[in-house]
């Protein structure tokens, strides 16, 4: 088996969502398309290059399947910050950006049992992904959609609860 998770042919790191996780999702916006060639819609509405979705108003339901790498955690933050998205990420669930952006921030989490095969932006299905894969919560909504996706499909959900940490005496 090839975890191998290679760019396409175009240099570029864009990979499509399975089509039965955004049908299921059915979110009002994609700040993160790769545009016009993308062989089904992954909201009602998307974002693309050169407009920046990281920087551009969301509105409604998001899911966002943002670029991978260093890049991955600022784009939490605008989910946790807008607070109507279902995110989709590796499952690096040890690194700083996954405590601070999404064990901190979430609603609730869905880990997907074995790994995902992404698509090329022609539709063409990918090997399967270098890493484990996660949707994230951040909100009711989105909370209400991957807890209803997980009834459907193999993974486990689990919904966080976020309660004020007691404060240490430094000395």
């Amino acid at each position: 088996m090839n975890t191998s998770f290679d760019r396409v042919s175009d240099g570029k790191d864009e990979w499509l969502t399975p089509k039965y996780i955004t049908d299921f999702i059915q979110a009002d916006l994609d700040p993160c398309s790769p545009g016009d060639r993308r062989p089904w819609d992954t909201a009602k509405i998307h974002l693309s290059l050169p407009i920046d979705g990281l920087t551009a108003e969301w509105h409604g339901l998001v899911f966002c399947n943002p670029p991978y790498g260093t890049e991955t955690y600022k784009w939490l933050g605008k989910c946790a910050d807008h607070g109507n998205t279902v995110a989709l990420i590796f499952a690096r669930t040890e690194t700083n950006g996954f405590h601070t952006q999404v064990w901190d921030k979430a609603t609730s989490l869905f880990f997907f049992k074995g790994r995902l095969s992404f698509h090329h932006v022609s539709g063409k299905q990918g090997d399967s992904a270098g890493a484990p894969s996660v949707l994230i919560a951040y909100g009711s909504i989105a909370d209400d959609r991957i807890q209803a996706f997980s009834k459907q499909y193999d993974g486990r959900y689990i919904r966080l609860e976020h309660e004020p940490k007691p404060q240490l005496e430094l000395f």
